[in-house]
């Protein structure tokens, strides 16, 4: 079943004969570019947008990961935060990211002669709350993961199938996700949750996010790591580097990292029955 999946993206690369990659250095658009590139050599290119809300390590990662692939990569700069309609930090935030990268990328694809701008978008994200993806859609975008019905599961599967060394890389979306809906986005609350979440991973943890929530840093860890982490961590070594980003308050999240935690708000909100 994996392998037929496989041949089939594959297939679909073949027949688009070039494509750009929007390649975030995450596992599904990295192993997106990992077929193009297998399928399409020199006409395939991987292009990652560069903006606040990436975190410096993670485009190292992605320039890193695309030389090891030996796909062509560009990084582009996006300014999304110059729109008010993504700096207020709607519920639909994301379909305005989505917007200006690809509103970025698809004419750089025609000036460039390649007839399709592909992202990672796996079938599952059909599933979930991603505004971004009509954004992409709308713009002509294609998804060949969505497309061929590749899951979450089977996109870190295929990537350890094809060799890939990141096939367990943890899901790292954009640090505009760490806010709630509604508090506004800034620069600097950017770069204060990436510094924190750099200390966390110095530590050695993996999976985790810091979510803000105007001056509290809200820790989230995987559950089964919380007592080690109380018990063995500086705590007051770390709040007052936290306090040093800018926050006031340091608070450990007990349910733990959970994706997409911030969306249980919409979800309530959708449960409330109606008066």
């Amino acid at each position: 079943m994996l392998e037929q999946k496989l041949e089939r993206l594959q297939t679909l690369f073949a027949e688009m004969q070039q494509a750009l990659i929007a390649y975030s250095g995450g596992i599904d658009s990295t192993l997106v570019a990992k077929i193009a590139y297998e399928v399409l050599g020199d006409r395939a290119l991987a292009v990652t947008a560069e903006s606040p809300s990436l975190l410096p390590d993670d485009l190292e990662d992605a320039r890193i990961q695309a030389a090891e692939i030996g796909i062509a990569h560009e990084v582009v700069r996006t300014h999304e935060l110059d729109n008010p309609d993504y700096a207020s930090n709607p519920v639909n935030r994301c379909y305005f990211c989505k917007s200006e990268l690809h509103d970025t990328l698809k004419p750089l694809a025609l000036e460039r002669g390649y007839p399709y701008v592909v992202d990672g978008v796996n079938a599952d994200d059909l599933f979930d709350y991603r505004p971004g993806i009509q954004a992409a859609k709308e713009r002509g975008a294609r998804s060949p993961l969505a497309e061929v019905g590749v899951t979450k599961l089977e996109v870190r599967e295929l990537a350890k199938m094809l060799g890939l060394p990141w096939w367990d890389k943890p899901a790292q979306p954009c640090l505009s996700s760490r806010f709630p809906y509604g508090e506004a986005i800034t620069i600097a609350k950017l770069q204060r949750v990436g510094r924190a979440e750099r200390y966390l991973r110095k530590l050695g943890l993996k999976n985790l996010r810091v979510r803000s929530a105007e001056d509290t840093a809200r820790i989230e860890i995987l559950p089964e790591q919380i007592r080690e982490f109380v018990l063995t961590t500086d705590l007051p070594t770390l709040v007052s580097a936290f306090q040093d980003y800018g926050f006031v308050y340091v608070t450990l999240d007990l349910e733990g990292y959970r994706s997409g935690k911030l969306n249980q708000v919409l979800q309530l909100a959708n449960a409330k029955p109606q008066m």
